[in-house]
């Protein structure tokens, strides 16, 4: 499951933009990885944040994993929701698991992300 109208990380992280802000959250790919999530260290609101920026941490039965930021900006709003349902992450990783909401320091460097078919491209070729 790889939504089309995102774009996404090298790191497996995605990004949802409206306008000058986007949201970010880990892909199906992810979270199927990193088995059953039990705890989310989310990045901070306010903190500027660059590209490829380890901004947070997945906890789960397996590993643990750094989140990385695919985009540059200011952390604006975080999924409190994760601090009691980290599952939230296994279970609709693109909706209710979403992790931050981004200030976009230059919105046209989202178009430097892989697109859908790129991602799918991109994973066809770590396995």
């Amino acid at each position: 499951m790889i939504p089309s109208e995102l774009r996404y990380h090298k790191e497996h992280e995605w990004v949802r933009q409206e306008g000058t802000t986007a949201t970010i959250g880990i892909s199906d790919f992810a979270q199927d990885a990193l088995g059953d999530v039990v705890f989310v260290d989310l990045p901070k609101v306010d903190a500027v944040i660059a590209r490829d920026q380890e901004i947070g941490e997945v906890e789960s039965t397996k590993a643990t994993s750094s989140i990385y930021s695919p985009v540059n900006g200011k952390i604006v709003k975080v999924n409190e929701e994760l601090q009691d349902h980290p599952e939230y992450l296994n279970s609709d990783p693109y909706g209710q698991g979403w992790i931050a909401v981004v200030e976009l320091s230059n919105p046209g460097d989202v178009e430097d992300l892989m697109t859908a078919s790129q991602y799918e491209e991109f994973l066809s070729s770590q396995s």
